[in-house]
């Protein structure tokens, strides 16, 4: 084992003071030096991924799940701009992220040698800053700075370039202890307008609470349900916060936007006098999506100051600790208006719309002309099938939209999607994350996972890592053999698609052939006998599902018209 004043060292025992039990990395040369001390570390667990950007994905998901930084870590060269996928889709998400990249050694770096790469210049647009280890003494004090950029509001992903030659030197600067990288909490904004949103929103005819990533913390849920809990205020969720809103006031609750304007959520903010927009980040929904007329009044309620423009340009800003402040409107809130028969009306309307989905035929499984499996019906079935604590992880494609749509989530970071990058690939990825997150006990919940076939070939390599970590994961795939979600909008705007097609991949002896138990739906009757096998299985499982996307050009029909009172 290392002596305690190596770089290296130091870089461990400081990944461990900050909170870290897990590493998920590609060794290399440049970088073994760290992959050396990890071996040795009792309490840090060294997960090797099969590629680096999912390594990435995994950090991320670890960080969007316990709230402190995932870590992963890559080589030189390659190994490093492999990560850049996984750091942007941290970094635009959210998701606090410290990366380790390694590099020549320093005497090498302004020499053409093998894997010289400037990596800090392409990292540094997918970070909320990249730095290099200049010397050995800086060691300690650049992990640290990172863990507090790290998780410091709006939380991303941080780069470290660590020269070969460094990780092997000596320094005096040990780790600093672990207060220290806890960043400072926010205060609550100005009470002049805290009183000011609160005369607002006792003022207004039909006050929405329109939630956005920022809100799906556990800790600003439980603020959330407190204020909702003493006043109902009509809820809407964009994906990345879904969640937030418990089964008992599922009342409340009048969907998720996103993508397309032409949801219920999407009819309750066109008609509300005052949006409550707490954690919202344009990243998620654009806001001339959702406000084309520029006529809603907004309150920004968040950490940072809004993007304020010609969309999206709030009449207050809130600024400072949600929590805080969300606690702030709820103890001095002395009322909401009474709705007119009008409005109420209105919000019997939408909430009976919001649920008419449920009422298809296909819901209940009645087969499609093809025989094939209607995405309702799949989503229906699992949803009886796991309890409001298991986690969900949803890949990017049109298994995204139906998901996000119409699962219901009654937990926050139980339903995962990629919303601000729309990144494919990163289901698997996140669920192994998840599952090795979770307490490891016979009762810890079975991890979900779900993909296209296109999406599920971005990370399929990563089901030997699941096996191998011993993970407790079903994942399934909605097989059409194309990119359906890129399809049905290529169709729309050019009555065909091009580009699209895939195909060719028995899934089923992939999964075996990786050490999974591989399952096949090929008709809706056989849904729920199928996946209760899957999901009742110990260990990876894999589930090849026969999807029918006949109908998805309606995700993105019908868009709304504006209605205002």
């Amino acid at each position: 084992m290392s002596t305690d004043d190596t770089v290296a060292q130091i870089i461990v025992n400081s990944l461990y003071n900050a909170g870290v039990r897990l590493v998920f990395g590609v060794p290399g040369a440049k970088i073994d030096a760290i992959f050396d001390c990890l071996m040795d570390h009792p309490e840090i667990k060294l997960i090797v991924a099969r590629h680096e950007q999912n390594a990435a994905f995994m950090a991320a998901a670890v960080g969007r799940i316990t709230g402190i930084p995932g870590v992963c870590i890559g080589t030189s060269g390659p190994g490093a701009s492999n990560l850049a996928t996984g750091l942007v889709t941290a970094t635009t998400e959210n998701d606090p992220v410290v990366a380790l990249v390694g590099s020549v050694p320093r005497h090498m770096n302004l020499k053409r040698t093998h894997q010289s790469m400037r990596a800090l210049d392409i990292l540094g647009p997918t970070a909320k800053v990249a730095v290099g280890i200049d010397v050995e003494d800086q060691a300690a004090e650049v992990i640290l700075n990172a863990f507090r950029t790290a998780n410091t509001a709006p939380k991303g992903a941080t780069v470290i370039s660590i020269p070969q030659d460094v990780a092997k030197g000596r320094s005096t600067i040990l780790p600093f202890p672990s207060a220290a990288f806890v960043p400072p909490l926010y205060g609550p904004a100005p009470l002049q307008k805290l009183d000011q949103v609160v005369q607002m929103i006792e003022g207004a005819k039909l006050p929405v609470l329109f939630l956005g990533m920022r809100a799906s913390s556990p800790r600003v849920v439980s603020a959330v349900r407190r204020l909702l809990s003493k006043f109902p205020l009509p809820t809407v969720e964009t994906f990345q916060a879904a969640g937030a809103v418990p089964r008992e006031l599922v009342h409340l609750f009048y969907g998720r936007v996103g993508l397309f304007r032409n949801q219920v959520g999407d009819k309750l903010l066109s008609r509300s006098d005052l949006v409550l927009a707490v954690g919202y980040d344009p990243v998620e929904y654009d806001a001339n999506l959702w406000n084309p007329q520029q006529k809603n009044n907004i309150v920004h309620i968040d950490f940072t100051a809004s993007d304020y423009g010609t969309y999206y340009h709030p009449v207050a800003e809130l600024l400072g600790s949600v929590v805080e402040n969300l606690t702030y409107i709820a103890d001095h809130l002395s009322r909401i208006a009474e709705p007119s028969p009008a409005i109420s009306d209105t919000c019997r309307g939408l909430i009976k719309e919001y649920t008419l989905w449920q009422d298809r035929p296909e819901v209940k499984g009645s087969a499609s002309p093809s025989g094939l499996v209607h995405p309702l019906h799949f989503i229906t079935t699992l949803q009886g099938l796991v309890s409001k604590d298991t986690t969900v992880c949803v890949d990017v494609g049109s298994v995204y939209i139906y998901f996000m749509r119409f699962f219901f989530a009654y937990e926050p970071r139980r339903l995962l999607c990629s919303d601000g990058q729309q990144t494919l690939g990163v289901a698997l990825p996140w669920a192994i994350a998840s599952s090795l997150t979770q307490t490891p006990t016979p009762c810890a919940d079975k991890v979900v996972s779900i993909s296209g076939d296109g999406g599920f070939m971005f990370s399929s390599q990563e089901l030997s890592t699941a096996v191998q970590q011993g993970c407790d994961i079903t994942h399934f795939i909605w097989n059409d053999h194309a990119y359906n979600m890129v399809e049905f909008q290529e169709v729309l705007k050019y009555g065909r698609a091009s580009g699209v097609r895939l195909g060719g991949v028995d899934f089923v002896a992939l999964a075996a052939a990786f050490g999974a138990r591989g399952f096949r739906i090929e008709r809706s009757d056989q849904v729920e006998r199928v996946v209760r096998e899957a999901l009742a299985y110990k260990g990876v499982s894999l589930v090849d599902v026969a999807i029918d996307y006949a109908g998805n050009v309606e995700l993105a029909e019908n868009v709304i018209a504006d209605e205002w009172n």
